[in-house]
């Protein structure tokens, strides 16, 4: 009874055993019916792939597209951000001394040149306006003095050195008030300013200082009563013209090469997808950056419209070279294999599939070059084309 038994346990095992192996295979203990999706996985020795056989069921996941000959473009493309032309930003300071009296244009503001900006009360103005109101009581005094000289001349009631005395300090006062409104010039005073001081005898006590370009302020130091020196930062603005950004941007060292001073560029940016802002390069770095290996690029923009702001992340494109004409399948038709490998699944009846290596090179508007390994209408699965790749590996299949 016990051997019995022993030999009952002993076939329960191993019907047990069939029972898994079944499972395995099919998916299910129950035998695999006649009529059911056919699914089927093998290495095609002629490809070194695999091949896979697709109902039609899972087809209907599957998009297959001929593949056809397109166009790349040679370019490279390079990050970076956007930033003041420093050569069109100036700052404004003082020329001289003073305390500021009224700060203008507040920060953002667009000014034109020639726009006051900040007046400040100068003590050197003010000496040379009073030495200008001075100067002029002296030549008025001495022309009066000159026109009694030569009445008592003329009526032989002055003597002959007298009268030369007369015309040399009216000369010399003459010249002095010349000085005098050539100095109060300088700070920006025009004639009719000056005619007014003297007619008043009153000293105008601001200084006006002008912005010298039109554009935008960018920084704004000026406050009144804050006392400014020429030349001593921080500048009380600065003005920088927008209608010119730059981009700047490092390269690959070993693309270094490719970019030249006057190339043209095509800049995006992501507060404006689609938007190409066209560009040049204005500069080369002289040298590499030995802590990162890259070369910085830096690029001219226009921007009239002032759309663009600095600080915004952007990145360019440059031709390098003449297009390619090329074999082109689309990004998604192309899988990147956990070797490294790029495979695609090629099909000549849309339900028989085989993975096949190619060779990839360049990337365009959606579709990859395909250097080796296809060639022009050829069929390749595109659309959920991974799902071969997973359903090959167990991992799911095509619904």
């Amino acid at each position: 009874m016990l051997f019995d038994k022993r030999v009952t346990a002993i076939g329960a095992a191993a019907l047990l055993a069939l029972g898994i192996v079944a499972y395995l295979r099919t998916g299910s203990v129950e035998p695999a019916a006649a009529d059911a999706p056919m699914q089927q996985a093998a290495l095609n020795p002629a490809s070194g792939g695999a091949n896979l056989d697709l109902t039609e069921t899972q087809m209907a996941s599957i998009t297959v597209e001929a593949v056809a000959e397109r166009s790349f473009p040679q370019e490279k493309e390079a990050y970076g951000s956007i930033d003041y032309d420093e050569d069109r930003a100036v700052q404004i300071f003082t020329p001289y001394q003073g305390r500021i009296i009224e700060a203008i244009p507040k920060l953002g503001d667009e000014v034109q040149k020639g726009q006051v900006m900040f007046t400040i009360e100068s003590p050197d103005l003010i000496q040379a306006e009073s030495t200008l109101i001075a100067a002029a009581g002296v030549l008025d005094l001495t022309s009066r003095a000159l026109r009694r000289a030569r009445e008592l001349y003329a009526k032989e009631a002055l003597a002959q050195k007298d009268l030369e005395q007369a015309v040399s300090d009216q000369q010399t006062a003459e010249a002095a008030l010349k000085a005098a409104r050539d100095a109060v010039r300088v700070f920006g005073k025009t004639d009719e300013d000056m005619d007014r001081m003297i007619a008043q005898r009153r000293v105008d006590r601001e200084l006006i200082v002008p912005s010298p370009i039109s554009g935008r302020v960018t920084a704004r130091n000026a406050q009144p009563g804050l006392f400014v020196q020429p030349g001593s930062p921080p500048a009380p603005y600065t003005v920088a013209d927008l209608s010119t950004l730059w981009m700047i941007a490092n390269v690959n060292e070993l693309d270094s090469s490719l970019f030249h001073v006057g190339q043209q560029v095509a800049v995006t940016v992501l507060a404006f997808p689609g938007r190409i802002f066209p560009g040049k390069i204005s500069r080369l770095a002289t040298g590499i950056d030995p802590n990162i290996h890259r070369l910085l690029v830096r690029s001219e923009i226009a921007d009239p419209q002032h759309e663009l702001r600095p600080g915004m992340f952007a990145n360019f494109k440059i031709n390098t070279g003449d297009p390619v004409a090329a074999v082109a399948a689309p990004l998604e038709g192309v899988i990147r294999e956990p070797d490294g490998t790029q495979t695609v699944w090629v099909t000549t009846d849309k339900r028989h599939f085989t993975q096949r290596v190619v060779e990839i090179g360049l990337e365009n508007d959606g579709y990859r070059q395909i250097v080796n390994g296809l060639k022009p209408g050829e069929l390749i699965a595109t659309k959920k084309a991974l799902l071969l790749d997973n359903m090959l590996n167990g991992v799911g299949s095509a619904s």
